[in-house]
């Protein structure tokens, strides 16, 4: 596996392959877990040539968010994603993303309106902008994904298709611990007592989901269970909890067809997120 950090070195390894090799994209912030893997593993099987990138992005932080404590590991990541089957490790600074005087964004309108894009203004701005010129510069064949950040996801199928991106899209599925706690770099954060109460969101959703499976219709009753269960955590601080279609992100009243169940909470100082989609079959 080879690293680079500069984008015309990684243009000019990747140029001979067009057309030989698909190309798997695997965008990610670094600091890998078995999550990261599992989405390498499968760019793996599926292509050619496996490129990860890791960038923590400025963009998508806020002012009072935790760039500067996000958690970073190059050399451990280097190892990792080399064992997962990574071809390149592309590793730029921000100075090779964003330039001085770099004054172009990306930014999708409704579906990155309510919950992150509330919660964090800005925030899918900063994720649209960095994965548009992820796109361009690596030009993949696919992408891969992993659901935990659903809201992401969606954002970026939107702005595949509204800027006509000539690649496809693998959305893997979320990988939890043993307690049901979704995957997350930020998990290292976790205090002992914070990574016993971290999963209360997972459990939260999985009650919802009973509720709903029990024949309850009315979101209101189903959301008001879900904060039942975060507010028994005495850590845990609900941002939000939400039920809304799977595809425009809008909230429902009534639950009928699919419905993604959502959630963001604060476990002391860390933020977490998850969410659980579902078909109801009447």
């Amino acid at each position: 596996m080879k690293t680079v950090s500069r984008i015309q070195t990684l243009q000019k390894i990747l140029a001979p392959l067009r057309g030989k090799k698909k190309v798997g994209l695997v965008p990610t912030m670094g600091a890998l877990h078995e999550g990261h893997l599992s989405l390498i593993r499968r760019a793996k099987r599926e292509c050619g040539c496996v490129v990860v990138s890791l960038f923590v992005n400025p963009l998508q932080f806020g002012p009072k968010e935790d760039f500067k404590t996000y958690p970073r590991d190059l050399p451990g990541d280097r190892k990792k994603a080399a064992s997962a089957g990574a071809d390149l490790l592309w590793a730029p600074s921000v100075e090779e993303m964003f330039p001085p005087g770099h004054q172009t964004f990306v930014e999708v309108e409704g579906v990155g309106r309510r919950w992150e894009g509330a919660s964090r203004p800005g925030h899918f701005r900063g994720v649209a902008t960095v994965v548009a010129k992820l796109f361009q510069i690596v030009r993949p064949d696919r992408v891969y994904l992993g659901q935990k950040d659903y809201q992401q996801t969606r954002v970026i199928l939107r702005m595949v298709r509204d800027l006509a991106f000539d690649l496809s899209v693998r959305i893997c599925p979320t990988l939890r611990e043993k307690d049901g706690l979704a995957m997350s770099s930020r998990n290292q954060r976790l205090s002992a007592e914070e990574r016993k109460a971290a999963p209360v969101l997972y459990k939260a959703l999985r009650n919802g989901e009973a509720l709903i499976r029990e024949g309850e219709r009315e979101s209101r009753r189903v959301i008001q269970r879900m904060e039942e269960v975060i507010r028994s955590e005495a850590r845990a601080k609900i941002d939000y909890i939400a039920l809304a279609d799977p595809e425009t992100l809008e909230p429902i009243d009534r639950i009928a067809g699919r419905v993604v169940l959502l959630g963001g909470v604060k476990i002391g100082a860390v933020r977490l997120i998850d969410n659980l989609v579902m078909n109801i079959h009447e």
